[in-house]
C-alpha cells in the first residue's frame, strides 16, 4: 500500500475507487443478502449480533446509530431493547441494501422507531454527541480510511456513549485456519453463486478478511481514535470478533 492507495481485497486501488467498488459489490446481492448470510455462516451471524447487543447494554430511550446497517439486522435488535421512545438510525451508503431490509422492518413492532438514511460512514451527517450508542456490523473492513471513520463515530457519540463493532477475523488455530481458507475460497463462492447469481462479492469478502488487521491492531486503532475501555472478544473459534469501547464521560 502506498500513500495514494488503499487495499480492496488483494488489490491496491485509489481511495475513491474503493468506495465505488465496495458499493458495486453489494448492489447485485442486496435482495438475497440475508439468505446468503444466514446459509454461509450457518446461522452464526445472528448469534454474533445478539451477543454483541447484550454486551452493549442498551437502555430504554437510547438513540442508536447503526453504521453500515444494510438490511437492518443490528437496528432491529437495538430497537427491541430501547423501547417506544427511542430512535434507531440505519446509516449506509448503499441504498439497495437498505431497501432490501425495509420489508422486515415493516413487520417489526418497532418500525416507527427505525429510520434509514443514505450516507458515508467516514463523514456522518449528524451533529456532535447525538447518540448513546453506535453499532458497526461487518463494515469496518470496507472503510477507505478506518481511522477517519472511527473519529467520526467518536464525534457523534455522547460522553459515556458506547461503541460496538462486529467484524470477521481469522481463526487462531492453524488447522482451523486452513479449513477456513478452503471453505471461503472454494466452497463459499460456489454456494453464493447458487443463491445470489454471482460469486464476486464473496471472493472480495474472503480476500478482505485476510488483509484486515488482527484484533489486537483493530483494538489499538479504536484507542487511537480516543475511546476508552476498549475490549475485544473472539467468537466461534475466531471466525468473528466483537469490539466494545466507550467515549470518555465528562467531568461533572
Amino acid at each position: 500500500m502506498t500513500p495514494d492507495t488503499v487495499p480492496f481485497g488483494y488489490r491496491e486501488v485509489a481511495p475513491e475507487e474503493k468506495k465505488r467498488l465496495v458499493r458495486e459489490q453489494f448492489d447485485p446481492i442486496a435482495a438475497t443478502y440475508d439468505l446468503a448470510d444466514a446459509i454461509l455462516s450457518a446461522g452464526l451471524d445472528e448469534h454474533w449480533r445478539k451477543n454483541g447487543i447484550d454486551l452493549l447494554g442498551l437502555k430504554e430511550g437510547d438513540r442508536v446509530l447503526d453504521l453500515c446497517g444494510g438490511t437492518g439486522d443490528f437496528a432491529l435488535l437495538a430497537a427491541g431493547r430501547t423501547g417506544d421512545h427511542s430512535r434507531v438510525v440505519i446509516y449506509d451508503f448503499n441504498r439497495k441494501m437498505m431497501e432490501a431490509g425495509r420489508q422486515k422492518i415493516r413487520r417489526s413492532a418497532r418500525r416507527e422507531n427505525i429510520l434509514c438514511i443514505q450516507g458515508d460512514a467516514e463523514c456522518i451527517a449528524f451533529v456532535d454527541e447525538g447518540f448513546e450508542a453506535v453499532t458497526l456490523g461487518f463494515g469496518l473492513r470496507n472503510f477507505v480510511h478506518p481511522e477517519l471513520g472511527l473519529r467520526e463515530i467518536y464525534r457523534v457519540l455522547k460522553p459515556g456513549g458506547r461503541l460496538l463493532v462486529l467484524e470477521f477475523s481469522l481463526p487462531a488455530r492453524r488447522g482451523l485456519r486452513s479449513l477456513y481458507h478452503f471453505y471461503s475460497f472454494r466452497i463459499m463462492p460456489l454456494v453464493a453463486r447458487l443463491i445470489c447469481g454471482t460469486a464476486g462479492p464473496f471472493r472480495y469478502l474472503a480476500e478482505s478478511i485476510r488483509v484486515f488487521p488482527a484484533p489486537e491492531e483493530v483494538a489499538e486503532s479504536i484507542r487511537q481514535a480516543g475511546f476508552q475501555e476498549v475490549r475485544f472478544q473472539r467468537l466461534s473459534q475466531g471466525l468473528a470478533t466483537l469490539y466494545t469501547a466507550r467515549k470518555e464521560k465528562q467531568e461533572s
